[in-house]
């Protein structure tokens, strides 16, 4: 292949096609809204699971890059009632297959790895259209085209390249997250770093739920999971940081203060993220010339597999490329004979991992999962 391949968005996906694809010597560019890496948060952190994000993370040849960056330790995990009793625990024993790192320290790394200039930045999609022949125009806010005979969707939940192989659109689960960030946590909130832990904590109840995770330099960052309507959370003034916890804390009502206080003694503005899904079994027709990977093929509520999902998808797309060269369509139809079960398969799996969570038996039902395994 001499035609460069585009592809629509700098995330972990994205960024492992352009690097597979450049081991091969296949040339990309990679199109990214954001004006630069550094313009926001890269979110916390990402076990990457041995059966998938480990395995592309090797064919992208940045494994034992990527082991450096691994913090010890995070892969503990303990499950607690709402009054703070400890109902599971396990500790990391160095054993475990989902080693922890920090996301945006991972996106550093695949971007170090990639050509200067391989990623555009400040580059948001306004349009794209089929040209005809496999061709494909993308048209950027600034006013700026291109044309591809390759392009790929790695651009997220609201995909803009999806819509010219499928007519799905996400929609809302019932539930949204509030993100919320402690810092230096062992000194400033000792009750809840010690709730926490050293790795992830689990406090659960029937349509609600407090995640937490101990993060880098003694920060924790919490998930606090509400079944609400869209409407609910409407109403609840992010910007006004000790009013929307005070409001979301209440739901809380009789919960171990040192659970409640992941809401309450926030030290940054909290953050919602509604969560949106795709259907399970979300597939298309082989369309020449445009494929999606990531969140743009599979969204699906967090089950801690949409970045692993997606690095593998990059890799067996790029992998896929580079084993037929001079037949693109071939490559692209292979990818996606494998792409699609295996995302149903995921997605149901992570129904299942969301009713456990959140269902009517949790937390006992969880607490009998981790047992098992």
């Amino acid at each position: 292949m001499t035609t460069p391949v585009t592809i629509i968005g700098a995330g972990l996906g994205g960024l492992v096609l352009a690097r597979v694809l450049h081991v091969h010597g296949i040339p990309a560019t990679v199109y990214e809204a954001e004006p630069s890496p550094t313009s926001r948060s890269q979110g916390g952190m990402l076990d990457i699971h041995d059966h998938n994000g480990q395995p592309a993370l090797r064919a992208a040849g940045l494994f034992e890059e990527f082991r450096g960056l691994v913090l010890e330790g995070r892969q503990a995990l303990r499950v607690l009632d709402r009054d703070g009793t400890v109902l599971f625990e396990q500790p990391d024993d160095g054993t475990g297959g989902r080693p922890e790192v920090q996301r945006g320290e991972l996106r550093r790394m695949l971007l170090d790895s990639l050509p200067a200039g391989t990623v555009r930045w400040g580059h948001k999609v306004a349009g794209v259209r089929a040209l005809g022949g496999g061709h494909h125009g993308v048209a950027f806010a600034d006013g700026a085209t291109v044309v591809t005979s390759l392009l790929v969707g790695a651009d997220g939940a609201w995909s803009r390249v999806r819509p010219l192989l499928s007519s799905a659109t996400p929609r809302y689960t019932g539930m949204s997250f509030v993100e919320t960030y402690l810092l230096d946590a062992d000194t400033r909130h000792p009750a809840a770093a010690k709730a926490v832990g050293g790795g992830s904590l689990f406090a659960l109840a029937p349509g609600k739920g407090i995640q937490a995770h101990r993060e880098s330099g003694g920060t924790l960052h919490a998930y606090v999971a509400l079944a609400r309507p869209q409407d609910w959370f409407a109403a609840v003034d992010v910007t006004d940081t000790a009013a929307a916890t005070a409001r979301v804390a209440a739901e809380f009502e009789g919960w171990a203060p040192e659970l409640t206080a992941l809401i309450s003694d926030t030290d940054t503005a909290p953050l919602l993220r509604p969560l949106h899904a795709l259907p399970a079994d979300h597939s298309w027709d082989r369309v020449p010339g445009v494929t999606l990977l990531g969140d743009a093929a599979h969204l699906s509520p967090p089950n801690g597999e949409g970045a692993n999902l997606a690095m593998y998808d990059g890799a067996e797309l790029g992998k896929a490329l580079a084993a037929h060269p001079d037949d693109v369509e071939t490559a692209l139809a292979a990818y996606e004979q494998a792409l699609f079960p295996r995302s149903a398969e995921a997605a149901t799996e992570g129904a299942h991992l969301h009713g456990l969570l959140f269902g009517d038996d949790t937390p006992r039902g969880l607490v009998r999962m981790f047992a098992a395994a």
